[in-house]
């Protein structure tokens, strides 16, 4: 069984790390382009939605930063 490793890449070097790797057939890409992704109508509609509905009422919006750190104390 192959080990899995899960790493965290600093945004300036993933990219070319992760071509370089592909190259070196060290990771398989699951699509190789946005297209090969179906969002479907119904989920496209409902982020518009929300959109829409966050622009009328910014004061509804919680910071990443309040988010975080909930997510620590809770």
């Amino acid at each position: 069984m192959q080990a899995t490793y899960h790493i965290r890449i600093k945004k300036d070097f993933a990219a070319a790390l992760i071509e370089d790797l592909h190259k070196m057939e060290a990771v398989e890409f699951i699509c190789d382009k946005e297209a090969d992704i179906e969002i479907p109508q119904w989920q496209q509609d409902e982020v518009k939605r929300r959109i829409d509905y966050y622009d009328k009422n910014p004061q509804e919006l919680i910071s990443w930063e309040d988010v975080r750190k909930s997510l620590k104390t809770g």
